[in-house]
């Protein structure tokens, strides 16, 4: 009996650990703050790689960290789902966040390019007043915005998004992967993305297992950095999981930029 007892005492405390290193993570959600004065001054909330298929954070936690956080605009940085059957879910985040009363901008990532029918997506945002950028930029008062395209599925079109972009306004740039950052030679003022969840199992030589390109090959998969151009990056951890649903030392992120 004794035996069996001790086995049970194991096996609920290696359940445990397992709980708390790599379930617990990816409920865990953190509020980042950025604070990187361009004159704009606004708050500007990231939100990057739901993965709704995979995520742990419901849409009414997700809303009230919006309103905690008080934005005056939100970016999306992609990667929704790969699975038509999870848009209706999607569609419960964007309208959540619809319902903060802010403008409401996108971009897609290398999953929702996966997207039998990427049309549906694009429906389901403009439905939700979501205003997708496909390699195009709006001129908002403060600043410019530039949208730019997945770089890792090759939809990235960097003259065509930076066609109409002036020099009277910073320009902020959203897009998925960063290693667009390796190859943009358009001047910009700050740009955000998100694709590598911060390494979400924080191992070494995981980006030697799955490569995710140069940027992460030379270490640079969350934070802010600064690209040879002079232009100033921040790579998000993302909200939810890919892969496999779980996060190893490292917590599911928004992130709020202040300009």
């Amino acid at each position: 009996m004794a035996f069996w007892i001790s086995l049970l005492i194991a096996a609920a405390s290696a359940a445990a650990l397992l709980y708390l290193f790599l379930i617990f993570p990816t409920q865990w959600l953190k509020v980042e703050q950025v604070d990187y004065p361009l004159g704009i001054g606004k708050r500007i909330l990231q939100i990057s790689d739901l993965h709704v298929d995979m995520l742990r954070i419901s849409p009414m936690r997700l809303s009230r960290a919006i309103k905690r956080a008080a934005p005056d605009y939100i970016f999306l940085t992609g990667d929704y789902t790969y699975r038509e059957p999870y848009l209706p879910r999607l569609a419960h985040y964007l309208k959540e966040m619809a319902s903060a009363g802010v403008p409401v901008y996108a971009v897609l990532g290398n999953h929702d390019h996966e997207l039998p029918r990427l049309r549906k997506l694009s429906e389901l945002m403009e439905s939700c007043g979501v205003v997708l950028l496909r390699n195009s930029m709006v001129e908002l008062l403060e600043f410019q915005l530039v949208g730019i395209d997945n770089y890792s599925t090759g939809h990235s079109r960097f003259k065509e998004s930076f066609r109409w972009v002036a020099d009277n306004k910073p320009v902020l740039v959203i897009t998925h992967d960063p290693n667009a950052v390796l190859f943009l030679r358009k001047p910009y003022h700050y740009l955000m993305a998100g694709h590598f969840h911060g390494k979400q199992i924080n191992l070494p030589f995981l980006f030697d297992i799955k490569p995710k390109g140069p940027l992460s090959a030379k270490g640079i998969y969350k934070g802010l950095h600064q690209a040879e151009n002079g232009g100033v990056y921040y790579i998000s951890k993302g909200v939810g999981q890919a892969g496999i649903n779980a996060r190893f030392m490292v917590r599911s992120e928004i992130t709020l930029h202040k300009v």
